[in-house]
């Protein structure tokens, strides 16, 4: 059995006969007194691990229920339980009492044992909800820990899928910091929008530029003769290029064993991959889904892989000007691109613009001198 003869117990009483009778019958605790309101709030100020009070109602300057008030403002004194002592009889009063946050109701004269055995009721409670208090912030510890541990591992297997883009020079590492910073600030200003801001939450976004740079790891099952051609492909060879996404999300989900084991990040990690090449008006591949059959996360990659493949030299054709790659996709509205989400990235092009040359293509170059 818990031992409850630790508490430390505050005694409010105007009567300084009844506060030395209550401490006398407690002597086995550790028992302060207070003979107000102010008094009591100087001695909890003072002594922040005070378990129990004892309070009387009717005391100048400040009487127990102005106390109750002031105490159920301050979050520091919630821990406290409240007795009320008192010579009233109205039951008004201990409603009100009651509904101000104490816990019990002791009518004067007082009953020695029965004060007692409230007083050790209280006190196993309030042993009780600080030992669940202790259990529920390990556990909160302990949940931390493992989501900090599943970020740290999705965010090294995502980084480990990329670098083999990177070996075989399919796609820089700037690229990926570009496409993802981009989305970034894409979805952020989309959130801002009433259409968008209950559907891109903050756990959404963070999924979606996690895995930003993961859209087109299955390229790295095209064969080079494809996938580095210094030229304009054959409708064949186009055919072959198209299967990576397939390849990407064969890739992704090659070792989860059924739908209720894929976690959010992996489901929207395989829906950019399978649907950034999708275009509005149903025209893409490789499922030919238009408008907003297209996942959002799909609608965003495709204008953002396109931009980025504008902006910067590819193996069959040379970097474009900002203002010709925007005039590009203005007139792709609505063809290629969901027309709001690209007026949305219009909207915020001089941000766009900025990462771009933050990030170029030609500080690729400078780090491999």
């Amino acid at each position: 059995m818990v031992d409850v003869n630790y508490g430390k117990i505050l005694v409010v009483d105007d009567s300084r006969t009844d506060r030395l009778i209550v401490k006398n019958m407690l002597s086995d605790y550790e028992v302060l007194t207070a003979g107000d309101g102010v008094e009591a709030l100087s001695e909890m100020d003072k002594n922040l691990d005070i378990d129990l009070m004892i309070l009387d109602l009717d005391m100048p300057k400040m009487n127990g229920f102005q106390l109750l008030e002031v105490m159920q403002k301050n979050p520091d004194y919630s821990s406290i339980r409240t007795i009320i002592l008192t010579n009233f009889d109205e039951i008004e009063h201990e409603v009100k009492g009651l509904s101000l946050g104490a816990v019990d109701f002791i009518r004067k004269p007082l009953n020695i044992e029965s004060l007692r055995i409230r007083i050790d009721i209280h006190l196993r409670l309030k042993n009780a909800q600080k030992l669940i208090e202790t259990d529920n912030e390990r556990l909160d510890a302990m949940v931390a820990q493992k989501t900090t541990e599943l970020v740290t591992t999705r965010d090294i297997t995502i980084h480990a899928l990329v670098g083999l883009l990177e070996v075989r020079n399919i796609e820089s590492g700037n690229h990926t910091i570009r496409t993802q910073k981009i989305m970034q600030v894409l979805c952020e200003y989309l959130k801002t929008k009433e259409q968008y801001k209950n559907i891109l939450t903050e756990n959404y976004i963070k999924d979606i530029v996690a895995t930003t740079p993961l859209h087109d790891i299955g390229k790295v099952g095209i064969p080079d003769n494809i996938l580095l051609k210094p030229g304009r492909l054959s409708e064949e060879e186009f055919e072959i290029m198209k299967k990576h996404v397939d390849y990407g999300i064969i890739a992704l989900k090659d070792e989860i064993h059924g739908e209720d084991q894929i976690p959010s990040f992996i489901k929207t990690a395989m829906s950019i991959v399978g649907n950034h090449h999708e275009r509005y008006d149903g025209s893409g591949y490789p499922n030919g889904l238009k408008v907003e059959d297209i996942p959002l996360e799909g609608r965003l990659m495709g204008i953002i892989d396109v931009y980025d493949a504008l902006m910067n030299k590819r193996v069959y054709k040379p970097a474009f000007e900002f203002t010709e790659t925007i005039t590009i996709m203005e007139k792709e509205k609505g063809k290629h691109f969901d027309p709001e989400i690209l007026d949305a990235f219009f909207e915020i092009k001089d941000k766009v613009h900025e990462i771009s040359m933050k990030y170029s293509q030609e500080q690729d170059l400078l780090g491999e001198l």
